[in-house]
């Protein structure tokens, strides 16, 4: 007897399958898919298309000044006073510090005055010259003597380049008792006083000049990526942007810079503890919103494809392997599989790079109800509904997978 009930278990549980699916279909219902005898599914489709396409890449860096000068005094002395106000705009030229400069003003009237001496001594002895050469043409006075003369206003003329040569010396040195700025910029905290004593060719700064406007941005990239982008330039899929390339400015809060800047130069050098090199990018700052040192990420033009495949991110899928495949529907709407190769996103669509061409029909909804092989009712997403959908089918329902 229970041989017999399990035998006859199994027909009773078929044969109420059948009988319900006769039922379902009486009434009108739809068997499920992959059902046999179930109609053709309702899905929802993106037809791809080839267009130009940007490719930009996020990278971290920081700002650095265009111009940084430090502020050294070229003579020796006490600061007598501090011209500039700290954080200010100072123009090159202006006058920050002032030394305590009475040694080097009598070094410069003590030169003055030899200089003048030397030129007295010069007429003096092109007087005696002149005289020399006319009493020599009659004999008057030896040769040896004209010689002498001659000499003798050689000398004197000397003796006045030499004074004029110190006189400018000293002038120079005075001039470095007023220390002017080197380059126009804002000015930084002074480490001086009033008071202090500053000694020429010193290691510490008294103040530092930095010019803001344009400011350097300077990110880094890893030499992988430059090797990757040389691959798809060198075979042709990507247009190279190189020098001179636009570059946008995200702020460490997240806010976008207002004005956009241009990479300047790539360095020829990778850092091998890091493995990769630096990108600077020159960006205007004429309200010196930028700051020397902030962290920023940029944001670059890589280079530009001609005819670049966007495919809607839930039209793509991965097998258990981590491979990306996608449901397309052919032409004879039937679904078909296929293996797919994607690099980046772009926004909330994936860059296809294999797999995928212009015109192919994407499953985006109603993944989860069709296997390849199936006959499906593809409907164009955005599309006015066809006429009596029901609503709630994936073909009317956005976000249905």
């Amino acid at each position: 007897m229970d041989t017999q009930r399990t035998s006859v278990g199994p027909c009773l549980l078929s044969g109420v399958s059948i009988v319900a699916a006769l039922a379902l279909a009486a009434c009108g219902g739809r068997a499920p898919a992959g059902f046999p005898g179930g109609g053709p599914v309702p899905v929802t489709v993106v037809t791809l298309k080839a267009a130009p396409l940007t490719l930009t890449r996020e990278l971290p860096g920081r700002t650095s000044a265009f111009l940084v000068a430090d502020v050294r005094p070229q003579a020796n002395g006490i600061v007598k006073e501090r011209l500039f106000t700290e954080g200010g705009l100072v123009k090159a030229g202006e006058t920050l510090y002032l030394l305590d400069d009475a040694v080097y003003r009598a070094q410069y009237d003590s030169s003055v005055a030899a200089l003048a001496k030397a030129e007295a001594t010069v007429v003096s002895a092109r007087l005696a010259a002149r005289r020399s050469e006319a009493l020599a043409k009659v004999d008057a006075v030896s040769a040896q003597d004209n010689e002498t003369a001659t000499a003798a206003l050689g000398q004197a003329e000397a003796d006045v380049a030499a004074a004029r040569a110190a006189v400018d010396s000293a002038r120079v040195n005075l001039a470095y008792t007023r220390i002017t700025a080197p380059i126009t910029g804002r000015i930084g905290k002074s480490s001086v006083t009033a008071g202090a004593l500053a000694v020429a060719n010193q290691a510490a700064a008294l103040a530092t000049v930095q010019q803001l406007d344009p400011i350097y941005v300077e990110v880094s990239q890893s030499s992988g990526e430059w090797l990757r982008l040389r691959r798809e330039i060198d075979a042709g899929r990507l247009k190279a942007g190189g020098a001179g390339a636009r570059i946008a400015v995200l702020l460490e809060d997240g806010t976008r810079y207002p004005r956009e800047g241009r990479l300047q130069f790539a360095d020829v050098t990778v850092d091998p503890t890091t493995g990769s090199f630096i990108l600077r990018a020159i960006v205007p700052n004429p309200d010196n919103r930028l700051l020397p040192g902030m962290y920023v990420r940029a944001v670059l033009d890589e280079g530009v494809v001609a005819d670049a495949v966007l495919v809607p991110e839930q039209g793509v899928t991965r097998d258990p392997r981590g491979n990306a495949t996608a449901l397309v529907v052919t032409a004879k709407d039937t679904v078909e599989l296929r293996p797919v190769t994607v690099s980046r996103t772009i926004g909330d669509q994936w860059l296809v790079d294999a797999g995928l061409k212009a015109g192919d029909r994407v499953i985006v909804e109603g993944l989860q109800k069709v296997q390849p092989g199936a006959t499906v009712r593809p409907a164009e997403r955005g599309a006015a509904p066809a006429p009596g959908a029901t609503p709630g089918t994936p073909a009317a329902t956005a976000g249905t997978r």
